[in-house]
């Protein structure tokens, strides 16, 4: 795996990943950016929301579970001085469908953050990780 990170100007860069996407970074005025984009600090959890939620979602489906909808809440807690490492982050799911079984999603989500989430299982070598779901019930 390769990506691509290109300064534009200031604190904003462009990061292109190997499989050809892109994304702005950027940091706030008071650090010399113009707020145009991403922080990467910020990009860090939604990779992390993202793995966790294709793992999600993918154990659900092969369970045969009606699921409809995967919501990932992603927490996290910093440090107050540099480095501003994360301290805490909890995954907070909202899992939607018709007839889900408690047990087949609390088993989904204890195997992502276990066994198959890359990105979170690396993060809980380094901070407290922490990880929830609650169930909607749709028509």
């Amino acid at each position: 795996m390769k990506v691509c990170v290109k300064w534009v100007q200031d604190v904003m860069f462009v990061g292109e990943s190997g499989s050809g996407h892109a994304v702005v970074m950027d940091g706030p005025p008071e650090s010399g950016g113009r707020n145009l984009g991403i922080r990467p600090m910020e990009m860090l959890l939604l990779g992390t929301g993202g793995c966790t939620s294709f793992d999600v979602v993918s154990i659900l489906k092969k369970s045969r579970q009606p699921v409809t909808d995967c919501v990932a809440e992603v927490t996290a807690e910093r440090a107050e001085t540099a480095p501003k490492v994360f301290t805490k982050i909890h995954i907070h799911f909202v899992i939607s469908g018709k007839g889900l079984s408690e047990k087949a999603v609390a088993r989904a989500v204890s195997l992502t953050a276990e066994k198959y989430c890359s990105a979170s299982i690396m993060l809980a070598q380094v901070t407290e990780m922490s990880h929830g779901f609650e169930i909607v019930e749709v028509e």
